[in-house]
């Protein structure tokens, strides 16, 4: 993509705003010293952008996600959780909820979205990713969900989309072993669109933007909202067990296994699990 419209610095610096070709507004991560951490500012600022541009008949007709410094995320910012103080309202505050705003807001853009994934993209940063309706990622990086070594039960919300992009057999292995897989297996999964050498996803990332950006406005926002109320309608849950599968979450939270992986990942060691 040309380099056009000057550049907004958010988050202090760290989620980068610009457009860079015509209709085309572009949002990267730049957290270098935490690998692109998502941290409340990053999805403040996220939430916010989105906001400001989610209107029908707005200059912008296709939102580009990318990641800086050959990093796309390494999901949420545990680093954010001050040490001593995994107990259930410090870890659903600062986990859940400002992620959840920002993973609406995505879900609920009115204009087609891509995310361009240049380098490893882990936890919450591969929700994000997923959020978006189009995928392209280098050919070398690696995709993961770690939950099951944080003592994390996710939301059911989330695991609804990873089972409308993979299938429930590739969500339980993506989630129940917490393995990372390399592009070519999340191609074949359907968790990317398309994989490209490195030399090649400004370009292809550029042009892919380009047709969603030029392509009929009446049709992108029509099939766009068609999808996703065809989507919802499969995914709907009868009360009582939607509030079953939210209690689990808040739970976890509560749980000594989650303040456990916590600690265990702040400190750069194996977890032992109590499984309570």
């Amino acid at each position: 993509m040309s380099a056009a419209a000057r550049q907004r610095e958010l988050a202090q610096g760290k989620l980068l705003v610009d457009e860079p070709a015509r209709g085309v507004l572009r949002l990267t991560i730049s957290n270098a010293q935490k690998r692109n951490a998502l941290d409340h500012p990053i999805l403040d600022a996220i939430t916010a952008t989105l906001a400001e541009h989610a209107v029908a008949d707005g200059a912008i007709r296709c939102l580009v996600l990318t990641g800086a410094g050959g990093m796309f995320s390494a999901g949420y910012d545990i680093g954010e959780i001050p040490a001593g103080r995994f107990e259930e309202q410090a870890l659903e505050r600062l986990v859940a909820h400002p992620f959840t705003a920002a993973i609406e807001a995505l879900a609920a853009f009115p204009w087609p979205t891509l995310a361009a994934l240049p380098g490893h993209t882990i936890g919450g940063g591969l929700e994000l990713a997923l959020t978006c309706d189009l995928r392209i990622a280098q050919e070398d990086i690696k995709l993961g969900m770690p939950p099951a070594k944080l003592g994390l039960v996710y939301s059911h919300t989330g695991l609804r989309r990873f089972i409308d992009a993979i299938g429930a057999a590739r969500t339980r292995e993506l989630f129940l072993l917490g393995q990372y897989v390399d592009a070519a297996t999340a191609l074949d999964w359907g968790l990317v669109n398309r994989v490209v050498a490195e030399s090649a996803l400004q370009g292809v990332t550029a042009e892919l933007a380009g047709e969603l950006a030029g392509n009929s406005p009446l049709a992108q926002l029509g099939n766009k909202r068609a999808i996703a109320a065809l989507l919802r309608a499969e995914g709907q849950l009868d009360t009582d067990v939607e509030r079953e599968l939210i209690e689990l979450r808040r739970a976890s939270f509560a749980s000594a296994d989650m303040r456990e992986g916590m600690r265990a990942f702040a400190e750069k060691r194996a977890p032992e699990w109590r499984g309570e």
